[in-house]
């Protein structure tokens, strides 16, 4: 699978594609670290201001781990792991653990995203589906429970009871269960999917990207805080965005009434 992760650029915008699909896009240890190389230079690539991240063929987005290498490498080192505090690292698909990318990133899925591939579309900001999606952390059915954010992101955007409920059980949901849970943003057929997701991303792409990083920093950083701490934060955000070239360039653009041109700076 060494040719497994494709990567196309769009202007300012990066698609990336797990490019399995005789295995469902499932991932082994090679196609996952190509992952987390494609996310840290995505980062670090200041012309990049949007990622779309979707699965190769109408089938799925990603189906998670390759059970046949991954899980039993996995479990067999977990204890040296936890030891050594390696579980720390940038989990399944780059994203998901241990790698912080404030970044605009939208998921397209087209088909099953289950177990750690619902992980990778959970660690996305946006997520836009195919009718024919569906949604599952099965790890239960197996003996495990997930282990890349599931635990922790799902609840945040669907709520405990739903989380509670998918995880528990195992079992899959559908597209319009996920619309209707707030799991994914929208709907899209199947045949238009990646394309609405591209024109979506490049309309991201055009907005203030220093204000979009404060922004999604703002959101991810306030969970679990106190109100008066996570306001104060927002409120020292927007201090920071003042001083910043951006906002002069939108609020003169306002004033003459032309599109921003904005610089990230």
């Amino acid at each position: 699978m060494g040719n497994a992760i494709k990567t196309e650029r769009f202007t300012d915008v990066l698609l990336v594609t797990i490019d399995a699909e005789e295995k469902l896009n499932a991932l082994d240890f090679e196609a996952n670290d190509r992952l987390i190389e494609v996310w840290k230079e995505f980062s670090a690539d200041a012309s990049l201001r949007v990622a779309v991240i979707t699965g190769a063929g109408e089938r799925a987005f990603c189906s998670g781990a390759d059970l046949k290498t991954y899980t039993m490498a996995y479990a067999e080192q977990s204890e040296a792991a936890f030891r050594d505090g390696v579980t720390n690292g940038p989990g399944i698909g780059g994203i998901t653990r241990g790698m912080e990318i404030y970044k605009p990133i939208v998921a397209a899925i087209n088909g099953f995203a289950v177990s750690g591939g619902l992980e990778i579309a959970l660690a996305a900001d946006i997520r836009f589906c195919s009718p024919n999606a569906q949604f599952g952390h099965q790890d239960v059915r197996w003996g495990f429970h997930p282990c890349d954010g599931g635990c922790v992101r799902l609840p945040l955007i669907v709520g405990l009871g739903n989380a509670m409920e998918m995880i528990l059980s195992g079992e899959r949901i559908d597209a319009e269960h996920a619309l209707r849970i707030g799991l994914v943003n929208r709907i899209v057929p199947q045949n238009g999917l990646l394309e609405e997701a591209l024109v979506y991303a490049e309309r991201l792409a055009s907005r203030a990207p220093l204000a979009q990083r404060f922004a999604k920093e703002v959101m991810l950083r306030a969970v679990g805080m106190p109100l008066d701490d996570s306001l104060r934060l927002e409120s020292r955000s927007f201090h920071d965005v003042s001083r910043t070239a951006d906002l002069q360039e939108g609020t003169a653009a306002f004033r003459e009434k032309r599109a921003p041109r904005f610089s990230g700076k």
